[in-house]
């Protein structure tokens, strides 16, 4: 999805970034061995950049979901923000990096079932959050919890849907094109 309105913000170039976001672009082509067209738009506005990381870091390190159950959140708050750029460079990620089963990442990019019923319990939840806008009603709830998540992990999701709707509703407003890295998982919604 892009929004109707494309920001006019030229993408923030390594050589030229003003310094308050300098080191940090450079950290991250580092880390990635390129720099991500969606890092290089939120670096015209720092504390979105900065923000992003932090909280995408913070998930990543101290969430207790593993990380396909990750991958499952990241994916489907994604797609349904309808943002191609995360659904692709997560569908990558859960492939290579987080290990998530083929068949589970293109059940959560098609909108479909998922086999495994605690997946499908954690993207049904995420799902209910989304559609509820954080009020979830008790049945959601519950299933969630009789699927062996706990009330921590409540909040986590509370966490992930932050993280994404930050560099969601970027890209919708950037129209960020997918990194080339990326592009065997393209989606479009």
């Amino acid at each position: 999805m892009k929004s109707e309105y494309q920001l006019t913000l030229a993408p923030v170039e390594l050589a030229t970034a003003p310094e308050s976001v300098k080191s940090i672009l450079q950290e991250q082509k580092n880390n990635f061995g390129f720099l991500p067209n969606m890092y290089t738009h939120m670096a015209n506005a720092p504390s979105l950049l900065k923000m992003y990381l932090s909280g995408y870091r913070l998930f990543r390190e101290e969430a207790t979901f593993s990380p396909v159950e990750q991958e499952v959140i990241f994916i489907t708050i994604s797609r349904e923000n309808g943002c191609d750029y995360c659904v692709g460079a997560h569908s990558m990620i859960a492939d290579k990096m987080s290990g998530v089963p083929a068949h589970v990442t293109e059940a959560v990019r098609a909108g479909s079932s998922i086999d495994d019923p605690r997946l499908q319990a954690l993207h049904d939840f995420t799902m209910a959050m989304l559609d509820r806008r954080g009020a979830p009603s008790r049945v959601e709830v519950e299933a969630f919890l009789r699927a062996g998540f706990s009330e921590q992990q409540i909040l986590e999701v509370i966490v992930a849907i932050a993280v994404k709707t930050l560099s969601n509703y970027n890209n919708h407003l950037a129209h960020t094109a997918l990194d080339e890295v990326f592009a065997d998982y393209r989606w479009e919604g």
